[in-house]
């Protein structure tokens, strides 16, 4: 990696709610690196004006909403699961460009790794968007062979089943209206939902039939969801849990040297009222 000083950045539109600084600057102070991290506002169509005007000095993008698509395309060089999902939250500077990844899935898999999840053979994922093809990655990874996704309009999943077939899932598109959501949750191994806590809010006790739930929805917390799986004394994780998860693998690659996790982990605890656990 080139020696200090160095920049990042996360990238989005809107950006200023970002935690990705809290992240990277505790990081980057706990491995002695003399690098400024910030936020940079640029819509999708703006990313690759923004990308080729970076100097030498900068080793790496976060690219948040709605960006993250453009970012894989401005890429020299990309992951397969970046491929599979369609999008990258990561870009890395290399010698001939960028190189793209999607540390959201290991987001998803730390996530459940660290809430004590009990891997199992099926998932569900609500919804079908950006989020939902990370989380479906993510699942693949941890071993689930067949998921259930949920829509209320299944000829918007399209993309959600490319991702599945890519990373090996078998999957199955669920219209929202007819889903029998006591009956799949009850079944499943771990549920993931990534639609917004309203779009939930009359199904929540049905969902929290689920051994284990990633709610990606964190702020206002607690959700519904997340409030009737903690009653039920079922595996919980958040979205914010994610975000501290995929932030490791994008110190990592920026840096080349192993994430300080504690130190992160507890920087964004204090930084969001210590609301959340954030289990390591």
């Amino acid at each position: 990696m080139p020696t200090d000083p160095r920049r990042a950045a996360v990238v989005g539109k809107p950006v200023a709610h970002s935690l990705s600084p809290v992240l990277h600057g505790a990081a980057y102070e706990a491995l002695g690196l003399n690098w400024t991290y910030t936020r940079l506002e640029a819509s999708e169509s703006e990313v690759p004006a923004l990308v080729a005007g970076l100097d030498e000095s900068w080793v790496g993008l976060s690219v948040t909403m709605p960006g993250k698509r453009a970012a894989l395309e401005v890429a020299t060089e990309s992951t397969a699961r970046a491929r599979a999902v369609g999008a990258a939250n990561t870009l890395v500077r290399r010698p001939n460009g960028w190189a793209a990844d999607c540390t959201d899935v290991d987001g998803v898999t730390g996530a459940l790794r660290a809430a004590g999840w009990v891997p199992g053979p099926t998932g569900v994922v609500l919804g079908a968007g950006g989020t939902a093809c990370a989380a479906l990655a993510g699942l693949a990874e941890l071993g689930v062979s067949s998921a259930t996704v949920v829509v209320r309009n299944v000829s918007r999943a399209t993309e959600a089943v490319a991702c599945a077939t890519a990373v090996g899932l078998e999957v199955e598109v669920s219209a929202w209206s007819s889903t029998d959501f006591q009956a799949l949750a009850s079944s499943a191994s771990v549920l993931v939902n990534t639609t917004p806590a309203t779009a939930v809010s009359t199904v929540v006790e049905d969902l929290s039939l689920a051994p284990c739930v990633l709610d990606v929805i964190y702020h206002p917390w607690p959700t519904p969801l997340a409030s009737a799986v903690a009653a039920r004394g079922g595996v919980l994780a958040t979205g914010l849990d994610m975000l501290l998860h995929q932030a490791f693998g994008q110190v990592a690659q920026f840096t080349g040297q192993n994430p300080p996790r504690k130190t992160m982990r507890d920087a964004l605890r204090a930084a969001t009222g210590g609301v959340l656990p954030l289990p390591l």
